[in-house]
């Protein structure tokens, strides 16, 4: 972090003195930076390959540094409005919606402006990410023979051999496809599997990177409630008789937005139900790895027990690790493997062999096992700041659930709080100085209460934490009335 922060200032120092030099002309020797700014030369080299980068400067190996020639005015835009026909326009017997709203996901992908804090962070904090891990084991990735060969399109065979162990003793590399991350997978289980303006099950509330995958891809969500128990069965057979979906989209441990984990008898039973409906069932095991310390055994994914193939299941390294280690993987079993495959191949070719090698080097590692227990002690821990925070400071809001995985909670607003409440919150609290991702983009119908997600993975600690929750509680005493010190209302008669 330092490190960057000083290339950063570097950068910015550069970019004020370009106007000194003509263009073409020499900047300071990369000595003379490091002895004038007092950093050390790779951060002179860093700085100078960002203003490369934007165009301001050119190198020359063994000249060095100059100033680029200034940027001709840029010609004035077309006209593009006649996008607005050609893309609404549909000249199939059925209308599917095209449009795709990527709100609920960018809430998560989008950093905050400086001194917010991030309570709507989808991603683990820089402080517990195995940065250098990750870096040893790309830099030995690197020397590997042919690291920066054409991989197989399928995926290494050492590294679907991983996560198939991974997943459970029965499945093989054979049935493994490695894919660029999670959402990347999940959006090719969708569109392998239903045809654009089938129904798609989903859990009610669910992850918004999901529902606007599926809408991307032409298909119809159809919500099916979930409990602290995970999805009902009751009413996910209800849903395939009214529906007639072929595939049915959850996450049956510590559910996103809910942190809910499958009760174990509700897991044969749904994968039952969607077998006689003749559908798959398609399991995001997206947080196995963000488990607390506290949680006792996991149960096994879906797919680990399922010898006819009604289980796809997706998981992924990126969330343990870093948003930019995007290796994840696709399990199938039968003639879906085949389809899964096609479509892949089509849409990527094939996922980047020295990112496979690195994510080998890093499983492979003694590193991994001691990240994945630090990682499982800080999240519970910052999962108990976080609670205490909220229970001290917002006693008003309801917490129905406390999850021994993942790495936010799920909070409900005082029952007269409305949607318009939940999203003049997250305005407010952004105005205070902290960030929070509204409930409704986790509903793909009508949300049943004013809801929202807080975050206490994507931040550095438990300061971060009891800070973020009082400017949270300030933007709630500025935006409702408030009769006592640490009481919200809606503020309606």
């Amino acid at each position: 972090m330092q490190e960057r922060s000083s290339v950063a200032a570097l950068a910015s120092s550069l970019r004020d003195e370009l106007n000194r030099y003509s263009p073409g002309g020499k900047l300071p020797s990369s000595r003379a930076l490091v002895e004038r700014f007092r950093v050390s030369p790779v951060t002179v080299s860093r700085a100078i390959a960002q203003l490369a980068a934007e165009g301001l400067v050119l190198t020359r190996p063994g000249s060095g540094a100059f100033r680029a020639q200034p940027r001709t005015d840029a010609s004035p835009p077309g006209d593009t409005s006649w996008q607005e026909i050609s893309l609404s326009g549909d000249g199939g017997p059925e209308v599917v919606p095209r449009t795709v709203d990527a709100s609920g996901v960018l809430v998560t992908l989008t950093a905050p402006p400086p001194g917010v804090i991030e309570l709507n962070g989808g991603y683990l904090h820089p402080s517990l990410q195995p940065e250098r891990a990750l870096a040893a084991a790309l830099a030995r990735a690197g020397r590997r023979p042919g690291a920066w060969g054409r991989p197989p399109t399928d995926g290494l065979t050492e590294l679907r051999a991983w996560f198939a162990r991974e997943i459970g003793p029965s499945l093989t590399a054979a049935d493994v496809l490695i894919t660029a991350g999670g959402q990347s997978a999940l959006a090719t289980a969708l569109r392998a599997l239903a045809p654009p303006g089938a129904p798609v099950l989903v859990e009610s509330p669910t992850y918004p990177g999901m529902l606007a995958a599926a809408r991307a891809t032409g298909l119809r969500p159809v919500p099916v409630p979930v409990d602290a128990d995970g999805v009902r069965p009751e009413l996910l057979a209800a849903a395939f008789r009214a529906t007639g979906a072929r595939v049915f989209v959850c996450q049956p441990l510590f559910q996103n937005p809910t942190g809910a984990v499958l009760a174990p008898d509700r897991r044969g039973e749904v994968v039952r139900i969607a077998r006689e409906a003749g559908a798959f069932v398609v399991e995001d095991d997206f947080a196995r790895r963000l488990v607390h310390d506290d949680a006792g055994p996991l149960p096994a994914p879906l797919a680990a027990d399922d010898p006819d193939g009604v289980v796809v299941h997706v998981c992924s390294l990126t969330k343990i690790t870093s948003p930019s280690l995007r290796v994840g993987a696709l399990a199938a079993r039968g003639p879906v493997l085949e389809r899964l495959r096609a479509l892949q191949v089509v849409d990527s070719f094939f996922v980047p062999r020295p990112l496979q090698e690195a994510a080998l080097e890093l499983v492979g590692s003694p590193a991994w096992g001691h990240h994945l227990r630090s990682v499982s002690t800080e999240l519970k821990n910052r999962r108990t700041a976080m609670t205490v925070a909220l229970r001290l400071e917002l006693p008003d809001f309801s917490l129905p659930y406390i999850p021994a995985g993942g790495g936010s909670l799920w909070l409900r607003l005082p029952d007269a709080a409305t949607s318009a409440d939940e999203a003049a919150l997250v305005s407010a609290a952004l105005r205070t100085g902290v960030a929070i991702a509204p409930g409704r983009p986790y509903y793909c119908a009508e949300s049943p209460s004013a809801q929202v997600r807080l975050s206490f993975a994507a931040v550095a600690g438990a300061g971060e934490i009891a800070e973020g929750v009082r400017r949270l509680r300030a933007a709630c005493d500025k935006l409702f009335a408030a009769p006592g010190p640490h009481h919200l209302s809606s503020g309606h008669d």
